[in-house]
C-alpha cells in the first residue's frame, strides 16, 4: 500500500508515524487507519526499528473520525465492513509506542492515543470523546481503553458529556503519562523513545506483555506470567551483557538478542 494520509521515516532506531490530513485536522478515514497499521507493523518486524511514535501537527493530533466517510452506514454495512477490526492489530504490536500529541486529540484520535503504550502532550492539547454529541459512541476501543487507564466513574463522566478535556486534566487522571510546552512535545517524546530504543529490546517486549497482561488476569497468574518472562530473559545474551556492564561499572550495549 503506498501511503497517501501518513509520512514515516526512521531516525536513531525510532521509526516515526506523521499523520497527514492537515486540511481535516487529521480525521481518521478507513484508509488512513490501514496506513498507519500497516506501518506500525512493518516497524514491528524491522531490526532497525526498537521504539514507535506517532504524532500530528500543531494543530491536532487527530480530531476523530471521518464523519463523511461514515454518515450514511447502515447497521448491515458496518457489521460487514468491520471497520475497527484493524485497530485490534495495534495491540498485538510487540514493540513500545508512543503518542506525539499537540492540539487536539479527539474520538478516534484519542483512541489512537490511547491504543498507544505511552502518551506526551502539549500543554494546550485537549482530550475528549464527542460521539455522543453525534448519537453514536467509541467504538474503536475508546470506553474499554479509557476505563482501564482511569477507572469506571472518571471514564463515564468523561465519554457520557462528550466534553474536552485539557492535559493537565488527563495526566492527574492518568490518561496520559507527560505533558510539556506545545513546542517541545516532538523533542521529549523523541527524548523518551531514544532513553527507550536504548533499554534491552527482549526485556522491553517482555514487560510490555506482562503489564498488558496484568489487566485481565487475576493476581496469581499475572505473578506466573511475570515470572516465566523473568526466567525467559536469561536465554538472551542481553541479560548477559547487562549484569556484566553493572559489574564493570559501565553503560551496556543491548543488542537485542
Amino acid at each position: 500500500m503506498s501511503n497517501q494520509y501518513i509520512e514515516a521515516f526512521v531516525e536513531d532506531k525510532i521509526g516515526v508515524i506523521q499523520l497527514n490530513r492537515p486540511e481535516v485536522l487529521n480525521a481518521l478515514n478507513r484508509q488512513m487507519v490501514d496506513e498507519i497499521v500497516e506501518k506500525l507493523e512493518q516497524y514491528d518486524e524491522s531490526e532497525d526499528v526498537r521504539v514507535m511514535m506517532i504524532k500530528g501537527n500543531d494543530k491536532a493530533f487527530a480530531a476523530g473520525a471521518d464523519i463523511e466517510e461514515m454518515m450514511d452506514e447502515t447497521p448491515l454495512t458496518m457489521e460487514l465492513a468491520d471497520p475497527f477490526a484493524v485497530w485490534d492489530h495495534i495491540t498485538l504490536i510487540n514493540k513500545p509506542i508512543i503518542a506525539s500529541v499537540n492540539g487536539v486529540a479527539l474520538g478516534g484520535g484519542f483512541e489512537l492515543a490511547l491504543h498507544c503504550d505511552l502518551i506526551v502532550a502539549g500543554e494546550s492539547s485537549k482530550f475528549g470523546f464527542p460521539e455522543v454529541q453525534l448519537g453514536v459512541m467509541p467504538g474503536a476501543g475508546g470506553t474499554q481503553l479509557l476505563t482501564k487507564a482511569i477507572g469506571e466513574r472518571k471514564a463515564l463522566e468523561w465519554i457520557w458529556l462528550g466534553e474536552q478535556m485539557e492535559a493537565r486534566e488527563a495526566l492527574k487522571l492518568g490518561a496520559i503519562n507527560r505533558v510539556v510546552a506545545d513546542e517541545l512535545v516532538f523533542e521529549e517524546s523523541f527524548r523518551l523513545a531514544k532513553q527507550l530504543a536504548n533499554q534491552a529490546p527482549i526485556s522491553i517486549r517482555l514487560i510490555k506483555e506482562s503489564v498488558k497482561a496484568a489487566k485481565d488476569m487475576t493476581l496469581m497468574d499475572g505473578m506466573n506470567l511475570e515470572r516465566k518472562n523473568f526466567y525467559l530473559t536469561f536465554a538472551s545474551e542481553d541479560q548477559k551483557e547487562g549484569m556484566k556492564a553493572f559489574t564493570e561499572k559501565r553503560s551496556p550495549s543491548f543488542k537485542g538478542v
